[in-house]
């Protein structure tokens, strides 16, 4: 077992010593001890009292285990509001902005000006919150099937002050006899075999993978979709990057129309959606 770092400056070392990268050290640090990084640099001679170096040593080897960066600050910055995670929750990605702001377009452009839209399986509440945050005209619901992670998304509605309604419940169980202009999701989506799931071993697996080919959850919410939306509404999925044409062909073969799809800041294939108009 590694010696406890006794000041800054080894606690950095140590860090790197089991291959954690340097920005990642200096941001565990900088929350142990309530001070920003510039700080870091200037005093890293200052000691750490036994308490926080027992933290942080236990929380580098987390981090070297594989340990989301998010998990052991407690937070994660999207679309510009810091949100709480929890292991209850998966870690928010930057690629699923792609889907935030593809909603806005519609929200400023396609939609009443009080738009009624719900985010289906929000897990931190990320979406959902970015939208309101941004359009706060619109009347925003979530939806989760976790207890555990909708109290996460409350906890963060309430930090930013967003007015949002939540949900329990399994996709469009909760939801009988409801219509919204504008319907979103992240599901799980990743093939039951993929290769990249043992890497994400310490978020929610029901939140990463439905299992099988990872499209059961997608084609759920197409199928179920077209009762939940208002003539002209649109339905806005994110999936792995292989799955757009499999997404777009379950789309049409449903009834929607306008099919789109758009793409994450690597430049792959990241959203679809389509919208529904009413016979």
């Amino acid at each position: 077992m590694s010696p406890l770092p006794g000041d800054i400056r080894s606690a950095l070392q140590l860090a790197q010593s089991l291959g954690i990268d340097r920005l990642d050290a200096q941001l565990l640090v900088a929350a142990a001890v309530q001070q920003n990084r510039a700080w870091l640099i200037s005093h890293d001679d200052a000691a750490l009292p036994p308490e926080l170096a027992h933290r942080l040593a236990d929380q580098f080897a987390q981090k070297a285990a594989g340990t989301p960066l998010a998990y052991l600050l407690g937070e994660k910055e999207f679309h510009g509001l810091l949100l709480k995670v929890t292991p209850d929750t998966l870690v928010p990605r930057a690629d699923t902005e792609t889907l935030v702001d593809w909603a806005l377009e519609i929200l400023q452009t396609q939609a009443p000006e009080q738009a009624q839209l719900i985010d289906l399986g929000t897990g931190s509440g990320a979406i959902a919150l970015a939208l309101k945050a941004s359009h706060p005209a619109a009347q925003v619901e979530a939806l989760d099937l976790s207890h555990a992670a909708l109290a996460v998304a409350q906890e963060n509605a309430r930090r930013h002050g967003l007015d949002i309604r939540f949900h329990q419940g399994d996709w469009w169980q909760p939801l009988a006899g409801r219509q919204f202009d504008l319907i979103v999701s992240n599901p799980p989506y990743i093939a039951g075999e993929d290769p990249h799931l043992p890497a994400l071993r310490h978020e929610p697996i029901s939140a990463l993978t439905p299992g099988g080919d990872g499209l059961s959850d997608l084609q759920t919410l197409i199928d179920g979709a077209p009762p939940h939306l208002r003539s002209g509404g649109w339905l806005l999925l994110e999936h792995g990057y292989d799955q757009a044409d499999p997404v777009a062909q379950a789309l049409q073969q449903r009834g929607f129309s306008d099919l789109q799809m758009r793409r994450d800041l690597g430049g792959q294939a990241r959203v679809s959606g389509g919208r529904w108009l009413a016979s």
